[in-house]
């Protein structure tokens, strides 16, 4: 059966190279008579795949050496969770941009160990920008402040990264990590889930500056705590070994398609073409703010919502995979990272065309 176009947001589509290699290694790993995800993560072998995927995650980010790089499990939703049980160090409150439903997840978790403080939101537009600077009510005594960069449902992306002062800045990248050239420096903690951008789920990436380490709350799980878990490598515990190796084979081919600046460049370049189709149909819309349109998840909207069925139908019959909008906001949502190739772009676009066309 031919490969479908997938515009899934998460567990999304992987390099079709990436499951090639995988699957050729699946029985076999490299001769050993064996699956790497049957081998000892302690054995010789699995350390090295390990190691080789993290160095080649800090060249493709440039991350800096005072940083640990950490390879989690839980996702990014369990994130909300360990971010105040590790970054509170001792202070009460901290501060949280919302800017859509994952902000708003953030949010929620967070109280139940701190005070969190809504320093700005979007909400009084449904989500549909990204609050300014300007908008930003920081406190001097927060123990951090938590954003969302690219809202995944909303498809509402950050186009400036907030300057928080002296307080330690924390970002959920988990839709948009890797897409685009980032100064890490520029923040305390990064997390991003493995399942859009990076590999499989099961998986969560923290980068995370070691000055930020050793004071975590009282009653903190030893496997949450980010000490732990850079002391040990992140094999405190037995990791999530296969997605680890996947993670690492979609490093080395983004390595190979000329790193982050070129894959920006060809992210940027689908984004405009499906953009540009969209305003200048008459037929579908995006309802996002101009400058804070997420070159990763686009949103869209049909004429009619009374098609909306039928557009999904059609869509599928023609191998255009996963096109309906998250339940919460309906609609369409087309999410184009980095294993989504111009040509699923350029195959939605005349589809898109085409059904316009026939339903004006």
């Amino acid at each position: 059966m031919a490969r479908v176009f997938n515009f899934c947001a998460g567990p999304a589509a992987l390099p079709e190279a990436v499951l090639k290699k995988a699957a050729a290694e699946m029985q076999d790993w490299h001769g050993k008579g064996l699956s790497i995800m049957e081998m000892s993560h302690r054995s010789p072998e699995y350390v090295s795949v390990a190691q080789q995927a993290e160095q080649d995650l800090r060249d493709l980010l440039s991350i800096p050496a005072n940083y640990k790089v950490l390879f989690m499990q839980g996702g990014a939703s369990a994130q909300f969770s360990m971010i105040p049980m590790n970054l509170l160090r001792g202070k009460k409150s901290a501060d949280y941009i919302n800017s859509g439903q994952w902000s708003a997840k953030a949010i929620k978790e967070a109280r139940q160990y701190c005070e969190v403080r809504v320093v700005a939101s979007s909400e009084d537009e449904n989500f549909s920008y990204a609050p300014s600077q300007a908008d930003l009510k920081l406190n001097a005594d927060a123990a951090y402040v938590h954003y969302t960069p690219n809202e995944t449902i909303g498809g509402v992306e950050f186009d400036y990264i907030p300057d928080t002062g002296d307080v330690p800045l924390v970002a959920d990248f988990s839709s948009s990590i890797l897409s685009a050239q980032l100064d890490v420096s520029k923040f305390a903690l990064i997390y991003a889930g493995a399942q859009k951008n990076i590999g499989p789920a099961g998986l969560c990436i923290v980068i995370v500056r070691e000055d930020l380490l050793g004071e975590v709350l009282t009653g903190t799980p030893t496997t949450m705590n980010y000490q732990v878990t850079a002391d040990n490598g992140s094999m405190y515990n037995t990791p999530a070994s296969y997605s680890w190796y996947l993670a690492g084979l979609v490093f080395a081919w983004l390595k190979e398609q000329g790193g982050v600046p070129a894959m920006n460049v060809i992210n940027l370049r689908k984004a405009k073409k499906l953009y540009d189709y969209i305003d200048g149909s008459g037929f579908y819309a995006n309802p996002v703010k101009m400058n804070n349109r997420s070159i990763m998840n686009v949103p869209f909207t049909l004429k009619a919502a009374a098609l909306d069925a039928q557009f999904i139908k059609e869509a599928d019959a023609k191998g255009l995979l996963n096109l309906k909008g998250h339940r919460s906001v309906g609609g369409m949502r087309a999410s184009i990272y980095n294993a989504v190739s111009e040509q699923a772009v350029d195959a939605l676009i005349a589809f898109m065309q085409d059904f316009a066309k026939r339903n004006a």
